[in-house]
């Protein structure tokens, strides 16, 4: 894995997104410092390469549509091995299968991630986006976001924010959770099918801003469905986007979130929907 990181470009993410053949199917990389939060990678970089893993498959067939990812363990900085198996092919469409198991001190391999996506050739239908896009002011008149919540892979994004930032006092108090946002790579970086991938994780926990209380949580399941071809993302280049997540249920240690992002001009690009574990 000598020249793993020297393949693609200097990006972080480009970076991250750097793997070699390591077998059928599979592929060799490792979980990326600079999208490093409090205990390993953040879960967007995570679910990135997993679809990147189908992405450069050499079998695939057709564009990513919609990819499950399921976090059963934390990555930690160890080398990793991404299993993309192509489970059916039909004619126009693709079901995969992911693993990405992780190799520890004493040299024993353990799976901390699976995940389901599903490729597929496009089609010309008719098309509209029912969920409209918010009017909001163009992220050259909103102001960047500053925290002094210290992860590394905030350092990886320009937020903008809009509605329902950071809390500024973690005093208890009940808000809604809904988040908007302007949202782009740092540095900038031409938007593609896995760069939305991780967008749509870029939010902070929704029960951090439902209670104004940081209480431990973690990713369960991640599901991103994606409504934009790669020549639409190719037309966004590396403009910001509005990025939106708000909560939906929160009860016996599970809450659940949905998101959804926008091109500028208003074409939906993607949504997601998560649950996340929580606890007192």
């Amino acid at each position: 894995m000598s020249n793993l990181f020297t393949s693609v470009g200097d990006h972080p993410f480009d970076r991250a997104m750097a793997m070699e053949p390591a077998g059928a199917n599979q592929f060799a990389t490792r979980a990326s410092k600079d999208y490093w939060n409090m205990v390993g990678p953040y879960g967007g970089i995570t679910a990135a390469q997993m679809a990147q893993a189908v992405l450069q498959h050499p079998d695939r067939l057709g564009e990513l549509v919609a990819i499950t990812v399921n976090f059963a363990g934390a990555v930690g900085e160890g080398e990793v091995v991404i299993e993309a198996i192509p489970a059916r092919t039909n004619r126009s469409t693709q079901h995969w299968i992911i693993t990405m198991r992780e190799k520890d001190a004493q040299g024993h391999w353990s799976t901390t991630t699976t995940a389901t996506a599903m490729t597929a050739l496009a089609r010309k239908t008719w098309s509209d986006d029912e969920c409209a896009m918010p009017q909001v002011p163009p992220s050259g008149e909103v102001a960047r976001y500053v925290t002094d919540f210290r992860v590394e892979w905030l350092s990886r994004y320009n937020v903008r924010p809009l509605l329902g930032s950071y809390p500024e006092q973690w005093d208890g108090a009940i808000s809604p959770s809904l988040t908007r946002m302007w949202v782009s790579d740092e540095p900038p970086r031409p938007l593609d099918v896995q760069a939305l991938t991780a967008l749509c994780d870029v939010f902070f926990p929704r029960i951090w801003l439902r209670r104004a209380k940081r209480v431990p949580i973690g990713t369960v399941t991640f599901s991103v469905y994606f409504h934009a071809s790669e020549d639409e993302l190719r037309q966004v280049g590396s403009e910001p986007v509005l990025a939106q997540a708000q909560g939906q249920g929160f009860r016996d240690g599970f809450f659940d979130q949905t998101a959804q992002i926008w091109a500028p001009g208003g074409t939906l690009l993607a949504t997601s929907h998560q649950l996340v574990y929580y606890k007192e």
